[in-house]
């Protein structure tokens, strides 16, 4: 384990603290068996994955956008079990994520290994713009941010030739600037120099709009290059991030170019198959190729998992399939097949890890921490500015100190949650009731609009009120609105909450002491949770949350 994203206070027994326990979250998704990778690999919101390989070792990082700390990293030894090692933004001075929308934030990191150096670097959409960082050992300290002000564009991606050059690929916009319809984009490539840190020179265009330009291709991205047996492979997303996905390759002889199309592109997606196809996987591209000790190639990329067409909860997510060549181009899945749920690994040396989509129990995380360290499921909204949350391993349980930050705000709420990774879940919480006036209890959150809020209100001499609030409005003007409250009886001192998904329906329950579960609404709408309808790019959280009651109005 890593040391803490912030330093952990000692709990303080102050009056603005609330204590939760015996958080759960259950998964419906299976867990790999020996010798098969279980698509997703990471279930949930895990979009933009990048992948390396360093000997024997996979090591994969996603997108987090304005959520703290940032860019999860993962490793593996056989592509079937992960586990995350750490965070590669996980200090406040290397991530400044203040005001930003949940959707802003960290786009499409790449990470690469050249000469003994880790290298992961990406975008802060409404922040410093694309920047780098390294590491001696993945699992940190990474460096502080160093800024890339001449790349003018996202999704940047290095390439390390063999002949000691380094190159940097990205979109960024169309010949001077001029867009000739919507989405038109271009990806570029500049040098960088290894030894100053620095890019060379001016960049110059590799392709301009994506395959074919006469049909006006839209949003070529997430690019990345390659070279093997004697070609330069540029691999790049096209279509836009929804349903017409896609991933498509070209190829030169040169790093200059230029770059030919292959013939039958795209070489991944998932638009030319029926939505109401049963348990679809779609929306797939922004993929990154690797190729393992024995010379097999694999690529990661992500798709979405909807319960009806277009309809998604958690989020974009991480997927892997084979590689084949054909007459020398990569495919990553022909045309007109689905993304199978289910791919046979070769052997490869066993891995030390379990499968990453495993029941998180906060009772079963009492293990050998170093002080102050954090499970990784955990991340909160934006960079926090003090500390306001702790983990007790030996009892089990989370404080959060109630504050006025509210859910619709672009502050740093103390909301610690993590991602919902299936469409039909159950999590729970105990939360334990304070002698002063705070709101606290269990959130979904999707962005500043789009949540809902099962709570508890504490009033001194008072009983307690249970209530669901759910965020509403819009990105500009986000408001909130009371569906269900009762008042709980007098003298409670704990409550267990609990908020159940099955598909596009959402249900919250209460139980107080003993007693047996009550529903407080049930089957509400849970397709607001959607990215369709929420907006933006990011998927639903799961977590304990408390407020000062002076943010409730």
């Amino acid at each position: 384990m890593i040391a803490a994203c912030w330093p952990m206070p000692a709990h303080a027994q102050s009056p603005a603290w609330v204590d939760f326990s015996n958080f759960e979250y259950q998964p419906t998704q299976p867990a790999p068996k020996p010798g098969e990778i279980t698509n997703p690999i990471l279930p949930g919101m895990y979009p933009d994955p990048s992948i390396l390989r360093v000997g024997g070792d996979f090591y994969l990082v996603n997108s987090t956008f304005a959520f703290y700390p940032g860019v999860p990293i993962f490793h593996s030894r056989d592509l079937i079990h992960w586990q995350q090692i750490g965070f590669v933004l996980s200090r406040p001075s290397q991530l400044k994520l203040d005001g930003l929308q949940v959707s802003q934030g960290i786009f499409a990191p790449t990470l690469r290994y050249h000469d003994g150096t880790f290298y992961m670097i990406t975008t802060l959409i409404g922040g410093i713009g694309n920047f780098y960082v390294t590491a001696k050992n993945p699992a940190g300290p990474w460096s502080d941010p160093i800024p890339l002000p001449e790349i003018n564009g996202i999704d940047p991606s290095f390439f390390f030739d063999d002949d000691g050059s380094a190159w940097i690929v990205h979109n960024g916009p169309p010949p001077d600037n001029k867009p000739l319809y919507d989405g038109h984009r271009a990806i570029w490539l500049f040098r960088f120099n290894t030894v100053s840190g620095k890019v060379e020179g001016r960049g110059r265009i590799l392709v301009n709009g994506g395959v074919d330009i006469a049909k006006k291709p839209a949003w070529i991205e997430g690019p990345h290059l390659f070279h093997h047996e004697g070609f330069y492979y540029l691999i790049a997303a096209e279509g836009g991030t929804s349903v017409n996905h896609s991933e498509v390759v070209f190829r030169s002889k040169s790093i200059d170019g230029p770059f030919i199309p292959y013939e039958h592109n795209p070489i991944l997606t998932q638009r030319d198959l029926d939505p109401n196809r049963t348990n679809p996987i779609a929306d797939t591209g922004h993929a990154d190729l690797v190729e393992d000790a024995a010379g097999r190639w694999w690529a990661v990329f992500l798709g979405v998992q909807p319960y009806a067409p277009d309809l998604y909860n958690t989020g974009r997510e991480t997927f892997l399939l084979p590689v084949t060549w054909k007459d020398g181009w990569p495919i990553i899945l022909p045309a007109r097949q689905p993304v199978p749920g289910l791919v046979k690994v070769p052997p490869m040396p066993p891995s030390p890890h379990n499968s990453y989509n495993a029941p998180l129990v906060i009772d079963l995380l009492k293990q050998q921490l170093d002080p102050g360290s954090r499970p990784f499921e955990w991340e909160s909204l934006r960079t926090p500015k003090s500390n306001w949350f702790h983990f007790d391993y030996t009892s089990g349980s989370i404080s959060l100190a109630a504050r006025p930050d509210d859910l619709t705000s672009r502050g740093n709420p103390s909301f610690i949650g993590r991602r919902q990774q299936d469409a039909d879940f159950s999590t729970s919480v105990v939360v334990h009731l304070p002698s002063i006036s705070v709101d606290a209890g269990l959130a979904a959150f999707q962005n500043e609009h789009t949540w809902f809020f099962l709570g508890i209100a504490t009033t001194a001499n008072q009983a307690p009120k249970l209530f669901i609030e759910q965020g509403t409005g819009t990105q500009a003007e986000p408001r909130k609105q009371v569906l269900a409250s009762l008042n709980l009886p007098s003298g409670t001192t704990q409550v267990t909450l609990k908020i159940t998904g099955q598909k596009g329906q959402i249900s919250f329950w209460y139980q107080a002491g003993t007693a047996a579960w009550q529903p407080l609404v049930k089957d509400a709408d849970a397709t607001i949770l959607s990215t369709a309808k929420a907006g933006g790019f990011v998927g639903t959280y799961l977590g304990p949350y408390a407020r000062s009651q002076s943010a409730a109005h």
